[in-house]
């Protein structure tokens, strides 16, 4: 099967990867953590001016109803860029969300004013670090109970979906009864946030059973976006290699570097194959969604991670300062190795949706 990007799709990513060469240089990132900003905002009305939010938006609703392998263009390149936007909370779950599963007054309300970003959304699932889906906020007669955390992005949110057992609800968070309590954050560049509830009028979103589609979609847009961070990692370790001399010769002309940027290469590679692969099925083959997705998100994490690690190994001391660049990454892959459920959690989808796994699960069950 040929995953390669038609010419659209090549043009839009070096649109996206040029403007945020341009717009997010590291010294931006700095000034952002040493604000203690929680988003870039100037890029993100940016990127809702020139349609970059709406794109997987339907038209009817002031999208531009771009595919999934569209969308994954920008989620890349928002990774290889590092930037501090909440695109996707905001976009890859919250929008998506509300395509997905909501009324069509429900999307017609909120979809126009997500595309533009004048509207910004989150999306609250954990209730507890490593707790993927909880099920102790509730919901009765319009109104919300509880409390979600971790919640990325929710201080800079306009609204939140919110899950609640196999439902899912959609609260202001402006309201009295939503309190948001910043929680510390490995990644100073995607703040995460607590939730709480005290009886927070919400409304349901009526098409319910869409959960696990909606997490298997958001895990192939995060597979991009961190074979995009992975990418950036390499050639940051390969271009200071090249330049960094050790006895009288480039540091790339020792075979112990040459054999770590190769074995992150193919892991790269690999990683971008399984990627293609689930942005494919979450266009074109729904029924391979769940596989392709797990496999995307375990191959992504292993190659991020490899890429965050060996950066830093191949800058040496240095890699380790605020000054160098190196930890922009490691921050965010260990942030993102975790959300959306860890490895542990991908591996078991992996293994329950592949066929013959069933089969020998049915046998034995007949047996």
């Amino acid at each position: 099967m040929n995953f390669d990007l038609s010419d659209e799709q090549k043009m839009l990513a070096e649109q996206a990867r040029g403007l945020l060469a341009e717009r997010v240089p590291f010294d931006r990132l700095r000034q952002l953590i040493d604000a203690h900003a929680e988003w870039d905002e100037p890029l993100w009305r940016e990127l809702g001016s020139m349609g970059f939010l709406g794109a997987n938006i339907p038209e009817e609703h002031g999208g531009l109803g771009l595919s999934e392998l569209d969308l994954a263009m920008i989620s890349q390149e928002l990774g290889r860029a590092n930037a501090a936007i909440p695109f996707a909370s905001s976009i890859v779950l919250a929008a998506d969300a509300i395509r997905l599963a909501g009324s069509d007054a429900q999307k017609a309300e909120w979809l126009p004013k997500l595309a533009t970003g004048e509207v910004v959304g989150c999306f609250a699932y954990a209730e507890g670090p490593g707790d993927l889906l909880g099920s102790r906020v509730r919901f009765d007669q319009g109104k919300l109970t509880g409390t979600k955390h971790p919640v990325a992005d929710a201080g800079v949110a306009t609204i939140a979906v919110v899950q609640v057992g196999e439902a899912l609800a959609l609260a202001r968070l402006s309201q009295p009864a939503v309190t948001r309590t910043r929680l510390d954050s490995f990644d100073q560049l995607r703040p995460h946030f607590r939730l709480q509830f005290t009886g927070a009028e919400a409304e349901l979103l009526p098409r319910s059973g869409q959960i696990a589609t909606l997490f298997d979609r958001a895990a192939a847009q995060a597979a991009f976006e961190a074979v995009g961070a992975a990418e950036a990692c390499l050639h940051m370790a390969r271009d200071y290699a090249m330049e960094r001399q050790m006895f009288g010769r480039p540091l790339a002309g020792y075979q112990a570097i040459k054999h770590k940027l190769a074995d992150l290469a193919v892991a790269v590679e690999m990683a971008r194959s399984n990627a293609f692969y689930a942005g494919w099925a979450a266009a074109d083959a729904h029924d391979e969604l769940p596989a392709a997705a797990a496999a995307a998100r375990l191959t992504a994490i292993s190659a991020f991670e490899m890429g965050a690690r060996e950066n830093l190994q191949v800058h040496g001391g240095i890699g380790y300062t605020f000054e160098a660049n190196c930890h922009f990454y490691y921050r965010r892959e260990r942030t993102h190795a975790v959300a959306l459920g860890n490895r542990e959690h991908w591996a078991e989808r992996l293994i329950a949706n592949t066929p013959g796994s069933q089969t020998s699960k049915m046998s034995r069950g007949a047996a």
